[in-house]
């Protein structure tokens, strides 16, 4: 089976939402889009994306077998780890998915959902006729809108029948297939964790570098070091547009930092599987406590995060 008919329905147009239905939309997708919010998809169709009023009609107006995308997050920020996830709304709940599509269609979740409730999800939805496939989508916003890495998962055979639509959302070379409902999930779990470390490592070396009795230009040293050394990487080069962004202060930057859940996921995953974690475990614990104790650190890691996800740096 081949999607040559380059057909998808989006929900979720948020900052990944709206970039993968443009981008997709440049390259030649008929793309339809949902999202609850009317400003959202107000603005979309400006831009020329098919918006619909409510689920039924995204999936009303797609030819069959039909190919939707879910982009929403895979918790609320601040919920309890228990508390019922848009992810499952969107799927199973009362006028959702598996309420409206049929035998051979496939749901795409290519939010940072916890690999385990992937496993869950793709039975249930097997036991419906519908395939499902995970993705783990890394390069934040302008990754969505111009190409980005693509971890998945799920059964190959699937992924083969779709491997354009996922060819035209990556990079040259960002995507790769890893077998089982759940393992691209995994994969882009576990970068995250890695992500929370190496963001916390730069935090903490720059802190030390603004409190030393040297009088350094802390974006002189960002630069150098993306020049050439060992830690030269795309994250030291976001850390120096913080800096001429916001200042070396980062008088306007947060020292609370927030998190979603993929670095307390792999620390957890890990303890699991009897593996210490010590550095991502304690990065997770690092912004768990910055709520009550936020310091430079923070605000680096919290800058970081604004330039490569856009998220919110407000004190």
């Amino acid at each position: 089976m081949s999607n040559e008919k380059k057909e998808i329905g989006v929900v979720g147009l948020g900052k990944m939402g709206a970039g993968i239905a443009l981008q997709l939309r440049e390259k030649g997708w008929k793309v339809s889009g949902y999202d609850p919010s009317p400003e959202t998809t107000g603005a979309l169709a400006a831009e020329g994306v098919q918006t619909r009023a409510s689920l039924e009609e995204l999936v009303d107006g797609l030819s069959a077998p039909k190919l939707v995308w879910v982009m929403v997050p895979a918790r609320l920020p601040g919920a309890a780890e228990d508390a019922p996830s848009p992810v499952d709304e969107v799927l199973f709940g009362k006028g959702g998915l598996t309420e409206l599509l049929s035998k051979g269609d496939v749901v795409i979740d290519g939010g940072n959902s916890y690999f385990k409730k992937a496993e869950v999800r793709a039975n249930k939805l097997t036991e419906h006729g519908i395939t499902f496939i995970d993705v783990g989508f890394s390069g934040g916003p302008n990754g969505a809108r111009n190409g980005g890495c693509l971890m998945i998962g799920g059964d190959e055979a699937s992924f083969r029948a779709h491997e354009s639509l996922f060819r035209d959302l990556a990079l040259k070379d960002g995507y790769q297939f890893f077998t089982g409902a759940g393992a691209g999930h995994f994969v882009k779990m576990v970068h995250n964790g890695i992500e929370y470390g190496m963001m916390q490592a730069l935090g903490e070396g720059f802190e030390i570098l603004k409190k030393s009795p040297y009088k350094l230009d802390l974006t002189r040293v960002t630069d150098i070091y993306n020049h050439g050394s060992v830690i030269e990487s795309r994250l030291v080069g976001w850390l120096k547009g913080a800096f001429e962004q916001y200042g070396e202060d980062l008088e306007e930057v947060s020292g609370t930092v927030g998190h979603l859940g993929e670095g307390e996921w792999t620390a957890k995953t890990a303890h699991e599987m009897n593996i210490p974690a010590k550095i991502i475990e304690g990065s997770f614990q690092f912004r768990v406590e910055s709520e009550k104790n936020p310091t430079f650190t923070g605000k680096v890691v919290s800058a970081l995060r604004n330039q490569f996800g856009g998220h919110s740096v407000n004190k």
